[in-house]
């Protein structure tokens, strides 16, 4: 096998590390503190965040090294990010929250940093749904339009830990810092793209 055939299959298998090590924290030394529930929920919504960054960083990646792979590996990622966040949220719902079903809604509604991070949640579930080719094809051009929506959920997800995280706020300030730096980077991307037409048109 090339280093190329093999770059898929070990991103694959990085990128389930953490969640190992979660399970071994959980399972065998049993060490995640004296708030167990509240220690996955927020270990897990934090890798989260970052495959979702990550997945976010290809695109500029690609564009300032020309290496396609960055581009290949990013559907991947970014559904680890959903893997990551429903793992978070079912971490909440069984844990934290006692899953009770019937106050879901209620639960949702009256607590906004819930309805936050269950609006980020809603968003990359949405935009996993759609991520197969066929589903691209199918979408066309509203496929770009929708799946501009993980900026947002970037975004959410960013307050949603804000929110929680009580006392340190460096890995918020980390991660808002570098989805302000993709944002700033793709608008400077688009705006340079528009001036090439029209360039090339006039």
């Amino acid at each position: 096998m090339t280093g190329r055939s093999l770059l898929k299959p070990a991103i694959f298998i990085l990128a389930l590390v953490p969640f190992g090590y979660v399970l071994w924290r959980v399972f065998i030394a049993q060490n995640l503190g004296p708030d167990p529930a509240q220690e996955l929920s927020i270990e897990t919504g934090e890798w989260s965040i970052r495959y979702l960054l990550l997945a976010l960083a290809m695109t500029p990646l690609r564009n300032l090294t020309g290496q396609i792979d960055f581009v290949r590996n990013r559907r991947m990622i970014g559904l680890f990010a959903l893997f990551y966040a429903s793992v978070h949220f079912l971490a909440w719902a069984v844990f934290v929250w006692g899953f009770q079903v019937a106050s879901l809604g209620a639960e949702i509604i009256e607590r906004p940093y819930i309805t936050i991070g269950f609006g980020a949640y809603v968003i990359l579930v949405a935009l996993g749904v759609t991520s197969p080719k066929v589903m691209v094809r199918k979408l066309g051009k509203n496929w770009k339009r929708l799946h501009r929506l993980v900026y947002v959920a970037g975004v959410l997800a960013t307050i949603h830990l804000l929110w929680i995280q009580r006392s340190d706020y460096v890995e918020v300030v980390l991660y808002g810092g570098i989805l302000a730096a993709l944002l700033v980077y793709r608008a400077l991307h688009s705006l340079n793209k528009r001036r090439l037409s029209r360039a090339k048109a006039s």
